[in-house]
């Protein structure tokens, strides 16, 4: 059944305020677009250039804070040089992938613009995983040898399936690793890149690189199966930078805040482009860290913060602070923040600008919410000035509806559908394209063709949106995420929303799971609660029955003591669904909602029976 406004979990709307016209938000879009245009395909204009552009007239000017080290443009660019001359010296060329697996620390800095100076691609590797994973990663890049920070080198250590290939570390005082560990590098590079030339490493090694061609590596974290491997141009990267400078007016004096992972597409991309192209600082943190976050913020002047998951929702859960309100924050930019709590923000720490967007690491589009409206992930005014569509959708077959022509269908305001982007393939314009990833097969997979007309093509991002009468989008759910229950579709994201100010709740991860003889799925939530707090079966189900519509209510709760999280905060889903309601499964409290004593009951057979429900299997 297609999915529609009508038969998903309607979203709350808070701290609404009026749209401005579509032709002041038209013109915003505008210069963003002539921002993008900036650098052609062909150009002869690489990351190095543009840092060394910057180093030229932003020299004496501080680029990175890390603890107490400040340093400067010039200096990172001098520490850069040295791993450029080491590493050719060690063999690596113009054209070659290297593998990356460093924590945020001044050291992945130089080593990336090291590489990007060599014309080298950097395959950014996630620094949490090990085993298949990890080797899956490196097997995928194709890379000739791998930089490894002494704080990962463990990782590679139990990877024993890994690629042969020259393994060099880079030493850790933070997190030095075990003798037995050590064994398996090829050599430990700090020194000779140390005692290297600071001088500037010759341009000529990659005058031949396109601005169109790949210079990061970046796996997509989704939450189920192994990542797939992006590939992100110069171009690309550079226009993020000319393209967010342009929306945010920032300058030198800005300070942007970096506690993401540099190995995912948010921090490696919006912010460090950002920062760069602004001639502006980073403040680099290993880790996002609730109770450092805001201390950070006053300290250091920080101004842009690049937000993702559940950020937002563990800084409003921390207890209120009579200085909540005295800090140089003006813009964050980000995704996953719901309407709630973009009010409850707002109440809290101020009038903060944010920028909620939609997107992906390798999409061919991305929407931004450039008017502050609560809720938003952006808006088109006029869909002919865009090459995204939103285009019906049928969760239950997950396959698109066609017309008499066989042809998608376009959704009409309320109508949530799949968005799609026109695929631009022209040798002089970089907005548009889709880059894709390593594996021809997965950039295959996700190319619709002959969409409206024979012989085109679009890119398919597995999400589901919607707009509204004033062209404002409205994320609603990954597709295989919203399932269908009682003949009705329910969006997990929509429920969580409706759900997220559950007092005293940490986190909340809602799925549907089988239920034998049963068609459909039913909705479970997954909750942690904070230290302290117990959950209250009573006070959820009132919440439930307040805000949602019966269906749309979870049959069943689990209450968990730790959340399965990947490393930029987006809870997985798949072990939770495969577990289903089976006690057998996990030992966690588990509960059974009750309609006739309106509560929810602790999970047993007479639990199941007065819901009418069977054992699992």
């Amino acid at each position: 059944m297609t999915a529609s406004a009508s038969d998903l979990v309607p979203r709350r709307v808070t701290g609404s305020r009026k749209p401005v016209s579509r032709d002041e938000t038209q013109a915003k879009l505008d210069v963003r677009s002539r921002a993008a245009m900036q650098i052609k395909p062909g150009d002869h204009y690489t990351l190095a250039d543009r840092f060394e552009e910057k180093v030229a007239s932003h020299g004496d000017r501080v680029f990175l804070v890390y603890g107490e080290q400040r340093l400067s443009y010039a200096e990172v660019d001098a520490r850069a040089n040295q791993v450029a001359h080491a590493l050719h010296a060690r063999g690596l060329r113009c054209g070659d992938v290297c593998a990356l697996a460093m924590e945020n620390r001044p050291e992945f800095f130089f080593y990336w613009l090291g590489l990007a100076k060599l014309g080298i691609v950097t395959a950014v590797i996630n620094t949490q995983v090990s085993g298949r994973p990890l080797a899956h990663a490196l097997e995928t890049v194709e890379a000739k040898a791998f930089i490894v920070g002494e704080e990962c080198l463990a990782n590679f250590a139990l990877t024993e399936d890994r690629p042969a290939r020259p393994l060099y570390v880079v030493a850790d005082a933070e997190k030095p690793a075990t003798a037995a560990d050590r064994e398996i590098l090829t050599a430990d590079i700090t020194a000779e890149v140390g005692a290297a030339p600071r001088t500037t490493y010759p341009r000529a090694g990659r005058a031949g690189v396109r601005a169109e061609e790949s210079m990061l590596l970046i796996f997509t974290s989704g939450t189920t199966g192994l990542p797939k491997a992006a590939r992100y141009s110069h171009m690309r990267w550079m226009s993020s930078g000319d393209v967010m400078e342009v929306t945010l007016k920032t300058g030198p004096d800005d300070v942007f805040y970096c506690c993401l992972p540099l190995y995912h597409g948010a921090a490696a991309t919006s912010v460090v482009s950002t920062a760069l192209k602004s001639g502006a600082s980073i403040f680099l943190r290993r880790k996002f860290s609730t109770r450092e976050f805001w201390s950070d913020v006053r300290k250091h002047g920080i101004t842009v913060v690049q937000y993702i998951g559940e950020i937002c929702r563990y800084l409003l859960n921390a207890p209120a602070h009579k200085d909540d309100r005295n800090h140089s924050l003006r813009y964050m930019l980000g995704a996953g923040l719901t309407p709630e709590s973009w009010a409850r923000w707002i109440e809290r720490f101020g009038e903060v600008q944010i920028f909620e967007g939609w997107g992906a690491t390798e999409a061919n589009t991305a929407v931004i919410n450039i008017d502050n409206y609560p809720g938003s992930v952006g808006r088109i005014p006029y869909w002919e000035k865009s090459n995204l569509r939103l285009v019906r959708f049928d969760v239950e077959t997950e396959s698109h509806p066609r017309d008499e022509n066989g042809r998608y269908i376009l959704c009409q305001p309320g109508e949530v559908g799949e968005g799609i982007a026109f695929i631009v393939d022209h040798p002089d314009v970089g907005a548009g394209r889709f880059e894709g990833y390593t594996s021809r097969e997965a950039t295959e997979k996700k190319i619709l063709r002959n969409v409206f007309n024979d012989g085109d093509a679009y890119w398919s991002s597995g999400d589901l949106l919607r707009y509204d009468d004033e062209g404002y989008l409205y994320f609603v759910d990954r597709i295989g995420d919203t399932f269908r229950w009682k003949s009705e579709n329910v969006s997990t994201a929509e429920v969580a929303d409706a759900l997220s100010d559950y007092p005293g709740m940490e986190l909340l991860n809602i799925y549907g799971v089988k239920v034998p003889q049963h068609e459909g799925r039913a909705g479970m939530a997954a909750v942690v609660m904070q230290p302290g707090h117990e959950f209250d079966p009573k006070l959820f189900y009132d919440l439930t029955a307040e805000r949602l519509p019966s269906y749309a209510a979870p049959v069943f709760v689990r209450v968990s003591g730790v959340a399965d999280l990947t490393s930029t905060f987006k809870l997985r889903k798949v072990d939770l669904q495969r577990q289903g309601y089976d006690p057998k499964a996990f030992s966690d409290p588990l509960y059974v909602r009750d309609e006739e004593a309106g509560t929810y009951q602790p999970y047993s057979e007479e639990a199941l029976r007065k819901a009418r429900l069977p054992p699992f299997a």
